[in-house]
């Protein structure tokens, strides 16, 4: 039976087949955390306790809901974001974009970039701590590791989360249910269809 070996904290986090992969990421790396598991569920473990982060009441942060949308006819996708402090809209961003690597992947690319959009909003108002409601797995598989990032839309966002950890940013990833009601996701959802065709 053959080992995993999860990446923690490294040039790039993940779980990897073989040890000389897992090396490419750590080798000369400060503070590299990594660990070899028999099953992949222990290595999946491993990685999210870096990401699980509680949040005190008290604490100051902030909350996004993402979503995505894409219109075939134009070749375009759609971002929304909807942004709280204390259960109060702050701001509402809604954008649209046709880049060619991203296109491919449809309304989980309108997803992505609202997802950034908020942790760059974060970072440059001065919050520290961010809650990201979105309903495409991805949006935080791609960031803890448990899905390997293989496109170059997906590698540039997982490239553009750690950067934003490194600086300073902790964020913590709910999923909510598409279209089932939730009232700021809905909103999040009109918001990247406006962004489509703006």
């Amino acid at each position: 039976m053959g080992k995993f070996y999860a990446v923690r904290k490294g040039r790039e986090t993940g779980i990897f087949n073989t040890w000389n992969e897992c090396q490419e990421k750590i080798k000369g790396f400060s503070g590299a955390e990594y660990k070899s598991f028999k099953s992949i569920e222990e290595a999946k473990e491993y990685i999210n306790q870096n990401h699980k982060v509680d949040f005190d009441t008290n604490e100051d942060f902030v909350v996004a809901y993402v979503d995505g949308s894409y219109e075939d006819s134009i070749k375009k996708y759609g971002s929304g974001v909807l942004l709280l402090k204390e259960g109060t809209i702050i701001k509402e961003e809604s954008f649209g974009g046709d880049e060619e690597e991203l296109v491919s992947m449809r309304n989980v690319a309108g997803e992505i970039k609202a997802a950034e959009f908020a942790m760059n909003y974060c970072i440059d108002n001065g919050y520290n701590r961010l809650i990201i409601y979105y309903d495409y797995a991805g949006i935080e598989n791609w960031c803890t590791g448990s899905w390997k990032a293989g496109k170059e839309g997906t590698i540039k966002y997982k490239e553009n989360y750690n950067n934003m950890l490194s600086k300073g940013l902790k964020v913590q990833f709910r999923k909510v249910k598409a279209h089932s009601g939730d009232k700021f996701n809905d909103m999040a959802d009109l918001l990247a269809k406006k962004g489509v065709i703006s």
